[in-house]
Parts: C-alpha cells; structure tokens; sequence
C-alpha cells in the first residue's frame, strides 16, 4: 500500500433507468472485463424478477432495505503490537459498509451455481431483505468476531 497520498474520490455517476448511484455500484461490482452493458442486463433482470416476487414496489427501495440488512458496521483489522498480533475492532465507513455488502452479495451470487446470475442477484436481494441468507450470515459472524475481541479495542489506531 503506497504511503504518499490518499486516493482522490471521484464522483459516481447515477444509472440510467433509476437514477441511482448505489444501482451504478452495484453494476460495477458485477462488472467483468468492462463488459458493463451485460452487467446492466444482469442487474435490470435481477431487479425486475425481485419486484415480481415481492410486490413491493420499486426495486431500488427494495436493494436499499436489503443493503440495510446487509451492511457491517464492525469490522476487525490486525495490528501488530510487541511481536504479538491482535485482530482489533474497528467502525466502518459508510462508504466501505456499502461496497463489502455489495461485494458480499455479488459474491454469494457467484457461488450458486445451476441458475442465471440475474436470478441468483435476485435471490441473494430478496434474502438480504429478508434479513436471511448467506450475507446476512456473514455480517453477523463478522459482529461475532468484533465483540470477541473487543478486549483489544484499546489498541485502535
């Protein structure tokens, strides 16, 4: 990791369709190859077959109540103090509680297999909805791990 300056942020630009710039996100983290006319198909796919099956209303509220549900707000880092490393916890930034829930979505997405990725990011949302699922999961083990050790909280940096 480079010591000399942080990274500017730049501006994300809201998607077409909804106007969003956490549906943009999401694109991006779909993503491969620049291939982003495909990973917009995925995502409008996905979004349609949520709105379908919950009958809700629009989907981007939908993704919002799921990434509400789905975002850490702990997260534990390892520190290196007298020879001894301790995993530390840590308060997330809003901006990195939103790309690992993204991340983690699109991951568990990837990992059922036997189904079209648009149906497989539509269940992973309704899940996360929901408040079930494997991200969910995964938040949870993450605040399991954070409460563990907050006896080392003291050595936050």
């Amino acid at each position: 990791m480079s010591r000399r300056r942080r990274a500017t942020h730049r501006p994300t630009v809201p998607d077409v369709r909804y106007s969003s710039t956490l549906v943009t996100h999401l694109i991006n983290v779909i993503m491969k190859s620049g291939k982003r006319t495909l990973a917009e198909r995925i995502v409008y796919g996905a979004f349609e077959r949520v709105s379908e099956k919950l009958q809700k209303g629009d989907p981007v509220d939908l993704l919002m109540g799921a990434m509400e549900n789905a975002r850490p707000k702990l997260e534990v880092k390892s520190r290196r103090v007298g020879g001894a490393t301790y995993q530390v916890p840590v308060e997330i930034s809003f901006e990195r509680q939103e790309s690992l829930a993204l991340r983690w979505i699109v991951d568990a997405a990837n990992g059922r297999k036997g189904i079209p990725m648009r149906e497989a990011i539509a269940a992973e949302i309704i899940d996360a909805y929901n408040n079930t699922g494997s991200v969910v999961k995964k938040k949870e083990e993450m605040h399991k791990m954070a409460q563990a050790n907050r006896a080392f909280a003291h050595l936050r940096w």
